[in-house]
């Protein structure tokens, strides 16, 4: 081999070394992503868990107020299919804005819940059922707030990786898109 061959397999050597090295990067990226995700997710459960406890602990007291019971577990259980969604494929970007427009709507049914409770304040001071199923319902929501923003920034970091050149050149070969945000 002449000095021109070595060169050149020297070149396609350091170029193989480059996109593994990228590839790999890339994977560890999306499992960081995916793990994140994983966090949101259990924590969604248990917020599940507490939204449960809190529609089943204001049926008696909210008897009247049926439909916004009824409209926070619909939007609780539209927020899980989401979720499961999220869970089968965490980067993509249409899964997270679906889960993030189904907690928004959870949220409101939730607000709207709350403050339906509010004015009955009263009527559940005594009742320990209401209160222990708002601080789960209270605390699974930090817990969530929390595991989100771990998420969102796992997210940005990979898609910083995917869009920085020169490896924005190998993540569409390789199947990595921008991940979505919560």
């Amino acid at each position: 081999m002449n000095g021109f061959a070595w060169t050149a397999l020297g070149i396609v050597a350091v170029l193989g070394f480059w996109v593994l090295g990228a590839y790999n990067r890339l994977v560890s990226l999306r499992n960081a992503v995916a793990a994140a995700w994983a966090q949101a997710d259990e924590a969604q459960r248990r917020r599940g868990e507490g939204t449960e406890q809190l529609v089943a602990a204001l049926r008696a007291p909210l008897a009247d107020e049926r439909g916004a019971l009824d409209a926070l577990w619909s939007a609780q259980a539209a927020s899980a299919r989401a979720a499961g969604a999220m869970s089968a494929r965490p980067l993509v970007a249409a899964n997270a804005l679906a889960w993030a427009e189904a907690e928004r709507h959870l949220g409101a049914a939730a607000a709207r819940v709350f403050a339906l409770a509010e004015g009955q304040a009263e009527a559940l001071a005594g009742n320990t059922a209401v209160a222990e199923a708002r601080a789960a319902w209270a605390e699974g929501e930090q817990r969530l707030r929390f595991a989100r923003q771990l998420y969102n920034d796992a997210a940005a970091v990979h898609d910083e990786a995917v869009a920085v050149f020169p490896t924005s050149l190998l993540s569409p070969a390789f199947g990595f898109p921008a991940a979505g945000r919560l």
